[in-house]
């Protein structure tokens, strides 16, 4: 039988850093809430195989969410305060910027929170905190302001300057979900910066949804929308082991429309997906007209069905052109996490799939808290292999 030390270590590595506090802002209560619940279980483990004795008093309880208050006055001004002790504690601040289903009142009018509202509050949060407790981690899975990442004239590099801020601000850890571009983590060269990737989950719901897919590059193919997703593209080809594919999109530099420059063409290159289930993965999809052209695209090259993964569904432009592509025939499902705000509408729609990461952040959490190594979950490279040679294993086509 193994001892207390064994049973620690085989769980969780090493020893707490500080008694550990969720602290959901406005919108990630639920995401927060799932998390919470998976590391209650674990650590009720840990007492059921009488482990509980080598650890704080702290360590088990059946909640670790600790709500700030975030108030704002008529004149839509705000203030964070924390009412619960958190001296010595390791706080991870979760935070969805983009979720624009909360709102408040200024100057008698409703006004739905944009990123930067959610920004400001991380900061006052922050500032509530800093200097009592233990460490300050923050787990923004969209991160604020992500697209502006580079300068290419004379513009702003507001990502850049949201990391540095946080660093400035005291910030020990900060996490994100598949990041626009990972790069941007040179504006923070000695901080702690991880960006998680989903392709385990993403592979792992396309498989629970589907029973007849062959996984072999005569009946499989990944294709990447644009050139700036192709390391996401080229990983899961890699993987199951088949044909990659790509587009090059055609811009007119000339014009800005909604913030970007129209696409002009989308040119493929890569092998023939006639008869083939094609899988494009990207991190985001914001209005979508991108991805139901790509969509479109590989459709007249006779593939057999298309399945979009994107880590983050914004649809910022509605369904309506989604429930058309659909019914077409041009995309046969899409996969998105639920990391940020899903609308109730979205989740009801037949063409698609909420992706559940919250178990994957619980255990990264877990494994900060223990300042152990995060290595095995940002690589899942033997996962997804022991995921698909069991479907194969249970579905003879």
């Amino acid at each position: 039988m193994p001892t207390s030390s064994e049973i620690q270590s085989k769980y969780f590595g090493e020893f707490p850093i500080g008694s550990l506090c969720l602290v959901p802002l406005k919108g990630t209560e639920k995401f927060t809430q799932k998390i919470n619940d998976f590391i209650v279980d674990w650590r009720k483990l840990l007492v059921k195989n009488n482990v509980y004795d080598v650890f704080a008093d702290d360590f088990v309880k059946d909640s670790y969410i600790l709500k700030p208050e975030l108030d704002r006055f008529g004149s839509g001004e705000a203030k964070c305060v924390i009412n619960d002790t958190i001296r010595g504690a390791d706080l991870f601040l979760i935070v969805d910027v983009v979720n624009h289903a909360e709102t408040y009142e200024m100057f008698g009018k409703i006004n739905h929170m944009s990123p930067d509202d959610h920004y400001q509050d991380l900061k006052r949060v922050i500032a509530a905190a800093n200097g009592k407790a233990k460490r300050i981690n923050v787990i923004m899975p969209f991160m604020y302001e992500s697209r502006q990442h580079k300068r290419s004239k004379r513009e702003s590099l507001d990502c850049a300057l949201m990391l540095q801020e946080l660093k400035y601000l005291g910030v020990e850890n900060i996490l994100t979900v598949d990041a626009h571009d990972p790069r941007v983590m040179n504006a923070i060269p000695l901080s702690s910066f991880d960006t998680l990737t989903c392709h385990y989950q993403f592979i792992s719901a396309i498989l629970d949804k589907y029973d007849d897919i062959i996984i072999n590059k005569d009946h499989l193919a990944v294709i990447s929308p644009d050139i700036g997703a192709m390391q996401r593209n080229i990983y899961c080809a890699n993987v199951l082991g088949v044909d990659l594919g790509f587009f090059y999109k055609r811009r007119d530099y000339s014009k800005v429309v909604d913030g970007k420059n129209p696409i002009i063409a989308h040119e493929y290159m890569g092998s023939d997906v006639e008869g083939k289930d094609v899988i494009v993965i990207d991190d985001m999809i914001a209005s979508g007209d991108s991805l139901i052209e790509t969509a479109k695209y590989i459709k007249e090259r006779k593939a057999k069905r298309v399945f979009a993964c994107c880590t983050f569904g914004l649809f910022t432009k509605g369904y309506k052109e989604f429930d058309k592509a659909y019914e077409e025939g041009l995309i046969d499902g899409i996969f998105t996490t639920n990391c940020i705000y899903q609308e109730p509408e979205l989740l009801t729609k037949k063409w698609y799939v909420s992706v559940d990461v919250t178990e994957y952040v619980a255990r990264i959490i877990e494994s900060i808290n223990h300042d152990s190594s995060i290595s095995q979950y940002l690589d899942p490279y033997g996962k997804i292999k022991t995921r698909v040679k069991k479907y194969i294993e249970e579905h003879t086509i």
